[in-house]
This record gives structure tokens, C-alpha cells and sequence, in this order.
């Protein structure tokens, strides 16, 4: 699988953000630099639009305190939006994903978007290799629709997505999060991964992901192969780096986040979950509103 030049940032072509922006999510296909068409989704959040800061913050303390949350957690931003990017056969639309997508958006707008060879989106998938101009892309899109911060938020493969996308495009996000995500390539030594090698490498696997996991998968090899997430990891700084990892997860052992954690040197911060598996499935809602959290601290 040949890499395309991921400096370059495709742009949308949506109006600017005073015409655009609404109360209520919205869809959009974007393209990719390589002309891909990806299906994308804007959901503005319900904090986002409230009339000034003011009212805005006293409403959300209210309501977080009728629901028994901490009245401390800091209120949502009207200038920040998170970048969803899914894992391995996900997509925008898929259950999982919306409750990701739902629980960001009380702290700032969120965009959701399916990779290529995902769900509604064109092309192939090339499992973390082109990908990073999809984000490329969703992130364009974010910008365009008047948001002055970003955030990016990967799992899986999304979560190796998005270290790359920082590394090789530095300054276009303020923040990144990566969660379940491996440190290197080529990795088998679990038997889920042994499995998704099957079927990302042959043939007849190749199908089961089409019609079973609705993803077409490339049929090609990388070729050059892509930097690998531990190697991004050192080029993000001084952007903010969180990396997140169960103790349980059954794809990738805690070598990975620490081996990314070591990378990024005392730039990184990491948060090894105990009890928590693999991945956007295995991200609990309290997990997903502390990474809410801690973007709003340094991104918001």
C-alpha cells in the first residue's frame, strides 16, 4: 500500500461556520486528499449553542448536579471539537461509537466519521496506512465549521490514526488521545490478533470482512510501510498526549502503551485501566467523561 503525502490537509468544501452551524447533527461527505469519499457526521453537542458563557455554565451545573455529577467538571466549550476516529471494522454509525460520540459531546461539538472501506465511506481499507487522510480530512471539516480547537480521539486502529495524523501534520490539533491503540506493526502475539491477520491478509478473510464486518479491506501490502506509532509518538510534542490502555485488553498487552508512554518521554501522560478491555466496547462512560475532562483542562 503505497503513503500518500499526509501533510497534505484536505479541505471540505462546507460554508463557513456562520452559515453552517446548527443545533442539530448533520451529515456530510468529505474527500480525502487521494479522493476517497468519506461519510462524516457533525453533532454540535447540546452545550454548545446556549447563549452566552454565563448561562451556559450555570445551566450545565444544574443539570450535573440533578444527575449527582461533579459540580466541578469543567463546562463545555463552545470553540472545541473532538475528532472521533473508530477502530478496525467500525463506523460512524455504529451503536458504539454514538455512545462516544454522545458522552464527548457535553464537553464541545463532536465529528464522527467511517474510514475508507468502513460502513457508507469509499475505497479500501488500508488498516492504519492511508487512514491518516481521512482524519486528515474530519479535521479539515472541524475547522471549517468555525471550531478554534480540536481534539482528536482514536481507538484501535484509530487510536494508531491519530498519533500519526499528529505526528505528520503538527499544529493542526490541540490535543490528542489515543486509547487500545499497539505501538508497532506486525504484532500476532495474541489470538485476536492472529485472527484479524487472517483476515486482513487473505483472501478468503478478506470476504468475511466484507460481508460479515461490512469493511473491504485492501488486498495489497504496505508498501513503503507506514512510521509506526512509536515512532510518531515523539514527534507530537508540545501538543497534549494522553494514552489510554486496559489491563485487560485481549489485542494488545501493556508493552504497547508503555512502550508509547516511553516514547513520548515526559510529554505523554498514560492511564492503564484496571478491569477495561479493548477499545471503544470496553470504554465505560466514567472513562470516556474523565477523557472529556482532561481535553477541556488543556485543549478547552
Amino acid at each position: 500500500m503505497s503513503t500518500h503525502p499526509a501533510g497534505h490537509v484536505a479541505r471540505s468544501t462546507v460554508r463557513p461556520h456562520s452559515e453552517t452551524r446548527t443545533s442539530a447533527p448533520f451529515r456530510r461527505f468529505l474527500h480525502t486528499a487521494d479522493g476517497v469519499r468519506i461519510d462524516s457526521v457533525y453533532d454540535p453537542g447540546p452545550a454548545v449553542y446556549d447563549g452566552s458563557p454565563d448561562r451556559r455554565d450555570s445551566r450545565d451545573r444544574r443539570a450535573g448536579r440533578a444527575a449527582g455529577e461533579d459540580a466541578s467538571r469543567p463546562p463545555a466549550s463552545r470553540d472545541l471539537v473532538f475528532v472521533v476516529a473508530h477502530g478496525f471494522t467500525g463506523d460512524a454509525h455504529r451503536p458504539h461509537v454514538r455512545r462516544v460520540a454522545a458522552a464527548l459531546a457535553r464537553y464541545g461539538a463532536v465529528v464522527t466519521f467511517s474510514f475508507r472501506g468502513h460502513g457508507m465511506s469509499g475505497g479500501r481499507s488500508t488498516v492504519g496506512d492511508r487512514e491518516v487522510l481521512d482524519l486528515a480530512a474530519a479535521v479539515a471539516w472541524a475547522r471549517d465549521l468555525g471550531h478554534a480547537r480540536v481534539a482528536t480521539v482514536g481507538f484501535s486502529m484509530g487510536g494508531s490514526v491519530v498519533l500519526r495524523h499528529a505526528a505528520l501534520n503538527g499544529g493542526t490539533t490541540d490535543a490528542v488521545v489515543s486509547v487500545s491503540a499497539p505501538a508497532r506493526w506486525y504484532y500476532r502475539g495474541t489470538a485476536p490478533m492472529r485472527r484479524l491477520h487472517w483476515l486482513v491478509t487473505r483472501p478468503e478473510g478478506r470476504v468475511v470482512g466484507r460481508y460479515g464486518f461490512r469493511t473491504r479491506i485492501h488486498h495489497r501490502a504496505w508498501d513503503p510501510v507506514p512510521l509506526s506509532p512509536v515512532e510518531a509518538v515523539p514527534r507530537i510534542a508540545p501538543t497534549p498526549l494522553l494514552i489510554v490502555h486496559g489491563d485487560q485488553d485481549g489485542y494488545f498487552p501493556l508493552d504497547h502503551p508503555r512502550m508509547l508512554a516511553a516514547a513520548a518521554g515526559g510529554h505523554g501522560e498514560l492511564w492503564v485501566e484496571p478491569g477495561m478491555g479493548h477499545a471503544e466496547h470496553a470504554a465505560a462512560d466514567a472513562l470516556l467523561h474523565r477523557i472529556g475532562d482532561w481535553v477541556v483542562a488543556r485543549a478547552g
